[in-house]
């Protein structure tokens, strides 16, 4: 089996385009739909025609391009069973558990509620790739619009217990603010400096900094280690649930 080609690119303001291509079977989808032009650019540059939309959740920054896409190509859109009534042209629902192929490529879904209800992250497990969406992103995770912070953290759990050398796509370009606040939460953590004087170096070339891999967040993303002694220490909360850590994180962040 060939290994799946993947193309990324801007979209919108701070969004991330992502593209991924079966070359065995010429099967093309985006990951949401951003929006219709910098996907129409990108697959015409890669000769690519779309036959897929795996949507992760209903905001319109990530299904705005779903209809015009479908009349385009012909597209079959996949999207979560929990948000089926908000999604533009879906075709089939997924629900947490739920398996599918993409070619030969197993595609495992695994629903992440926390920023939407219903928003679901599509992992490859024989690639090593996730596509986290909104839910998981470098040094980061999503806002907290439609479910508490405690359902996020078993969200995020969900995640952690996936490979270290998992690579994850993630849907917008937060990682340098995401950096700076992390060292506020955690700033003895010596990897996290190195990584986020990294970060602002890139960035300042215009670098994209996706995908990043699983075992890199697991050192360094303080929304996965709210267990962490350190953490529990800097925001004196030694005898809180990691329930109760991850959402002052949240909390922190959202105000940062």
């Amino acid at each position: 089996m060939r290994p799946l080609e993947i193309e990324v690119f801007s979209c919108r303001t701070d969004n991330y385009g992502v593209l991924v291509h079966d070359p065995e079977t010429g099967l093309t989808a985006t990951i949401d739909a951003p929006e219709e032009a910098p996907i129409l650019k990108a697959a015409a540059r890669r000769g690519w025609k779309i036959t897929h939309i795996l949507t992760t959740h209903h905001h319109g920054d990530h299904v705005e391009a779903n209809l015009a896409l479908k009349e385009k190509f012909g597209c079959e859109i996949i999207g979560p069973f929990n948000e089926a009534l908000a999604i533009p042209g879906l075709d089939k629902t997924m629900a947490d558990g739920d398996e599918f192929h993409f070619g030969d490529h197993l595609v495992r879904v695994i629903e992440t509620p926390g920023h939407t209800a219903g928003h679901i992250c599509y992992h490859f497990p024989d690639d090593k790739i996730l596509f986290a969406a909104d839910t998981l992103f470098a040094l980061g995770c999503g806002r907290l619009f439609e479910r508490p912070a405690a359902d996020m953290w078993h969200s995020l759990q969900k995640l952690a217990v996936l490979p270290d050398e998992t690579a994850i796509y993630f849907g917008h370009e937060y990682t340098l603010s995401n950096a700076k606040f992390a060292v506020t939460i955690d700033p003895d953590n010596k990897r996290l400096k190195a990584r986020a004087a990294q970060i602002e170096a890139d960035r300042a070339e215009g670098k994209f900094t996706i995908p990043t891999m699983m075992g890199l967040e697991k050192e360094t993303n303080p929304f996965l280690r709210a267990a962490d002694p350190a953490i529990r220490r800097n925001l004196l909360m030694e005898t809180k649930s990691n329930e109760e850590v991850f959402a002052e994180i949240r909390k922190r962040k959202d105000n940062f």
